[in-house]
């Protein structure tokens, strides 16, 4: 089954805490703290397998979770970092964000891309050692590692994309010019997902072709198949259009290249404008020989050539013009990583409201912080204090107009306001 998109959630590991020791051994006094740093947290990291061919992997499993990082310990030991988790995806696939649809990276080169970064782990009390604060008794928690939904999208590595309606013998020309071997068969949508083949004309031109699964009337809105294989065609440099030039099936040419133009417009303008090489396919059981005429000042002044994928007739003169047409055109489309919206930094943001007398604080920073302070303990108290005046805290109350001896909330804490 060739699956091309899936959902997942990852989530990195959280860091370990920061451990809270001092160093007791015989015969040395006041040995000091000597608490560890905590380990950092796995990360997730998204790696191209080139064995991989769809997203069929991702189809039961959908959430990962990368290692905690372990605590700190005494004699300054640190904790293990988490290990990473590596999730492999197939070449060409796209990382979105599941809610906003932004590009996280593009999977097409052979670099690895960090999808969730693992929490830092949090200082052990000896990093707060100082002359002043020669015993802490407080440490710094883990910090939580990224968390996200993730929409991943295999958008195919090909520099032609072959388009058409159902049965006009596009698999039948990959097996021609390419040594894959697609299924073939005379009905409609034989082809249930893109096929690719690498075409080789001589030692120095080769190209990579991908056989797209039929379009229809409506393919853009989701008819068929088309709205399901479209995506494919979004790197492809050149498209080569064929169309059933035999009237077998009591068709119109001309009508079936329009309908296909209309459909690969109302995906994607940008794609519609792509340069296009027109194959009358079939033409060796064609009865009415002005029906080439016709279809060619149709298409013009796209270049059109008439073959058989049956009998190859005409092919290779097809194969040596896309090669040229494609030594003039830039690379495969590699998506550049959306950036996020600029917004202020709320790393430190902090929330004042007043509700019935007492003083409401809160902040994400606020909230870490009280975590890793021991309120038991005057040293552990006074770096509280300090954090609460270097953030400008009391600054943002009195200029709220807080008054002396009015109540003050943060998180479960409750003291009264001193100046």
């Amino acid at each position: 089954m060739f699956i091309d998109t899936a959902t997942i959630t990852a989530a990195a590991g959280r860091g370990g805490d920061g451990s809270v020791s001092f160093h007791r051994e015989k015969y040395i006094a006041a040995g000091g703290p000597d608490g560890g740093d905590g380990g950092r947290g796995g990360s997730i990291i998204l790696h191209v397998d080139d064995h991989m061919g769809s997203l069929m992997d991702f189809r039961y499993k959908r959430k990962y979770t990368a290692e905690n990082g372990a605590h700190g310990q005494g004699k300054t030991r640190s904790g293990k970092d988490g290990k990473d988790l590596t999730i492999r995806v197939p070449r060409g696939t796209l990382a979105r964000d599941a809610e906003t649809g932004r590009i996280l990276a593009d999977l097409s080169g052979g670099e690895p891309f960090v999808l969730c970064k693992g929490g830092r782990g949090g200082w052990g009390n000896k990093r707060f050692a100082t002359a002043t604060r020669q015993a802490p008794r407080f440490a710094k928690s883990g910090a939580e590692g990224e968390h996200r939904e993730v929409r991943l999208e295999v958008k195919l590595l090909a520099d032609v994309g072959l388009c058409g309606f159902p049965n006009v013998g596009k698999s039948t020309l990959l097996s021609v010019i390419s040594a894959a071997r697609p299924h073939v068969a005379d009905y409609h949508f034989t082809t249930l997902a893109p096929n690719l083949g690498v075409v080789r004309l001589d030692d120095e031109r080769s190209f990579v072709c991908a056989d797209i699964p039929g379009l229809i009337e409506g393919a853009a809105a989701g008819a068929g198949l088309g709205h399901d294989f479209l995506r494919h065609v979004d790197r492809c440099r050149l498209l080569l259009h064929l169309v059933d030039i035999s009237g077998r099936e009591g068709r119109e040419p001309c009508a079936d290249f329009d309908a296909v133009n209309q459909e690969l417009a109302a995906y994607s303008p940008e794609l519609a404008a792509r340069p296009q090489i027109v194959a009358a396919n079939k033409c060796d059981i064609l009865e009415d020989e002005s029906a080439v005429d016709r279809l060619r000042a149709h298409v013009a002044p796209c270049p059109l050539f008439a073959i058989s994928g049956a009998t190859t007739e005409g092919v290779r003169a097809l194969m040596d013009k896309t090669a040229e047409i494609l030594s003039a055109l830039p690379p495969i489309t590699v998506y550049e990583p959306e950036a996020l919206p600029e917004t202020p930094d709320d790393g430190v943001k902090t929330e004042i409201m007043k509700e019935d007398g007492i003083w409401t604080v809160r902040g994400a920073w606020l909230e870490r912080l009280m975590r890793d302070v021991n309120f038991s303990d005057y040293e552990s108290r006074a770096y509280f204090e300090k954090r609460l005046q270097a953030n400008g805290v009391y600054e943002q109350l009195e200029g709220l107009g807080v008054q002396e001896g009015d109540t003050v909330s943060m998180y479960g804490l409750e003291f009264d306001y001193v100046p």
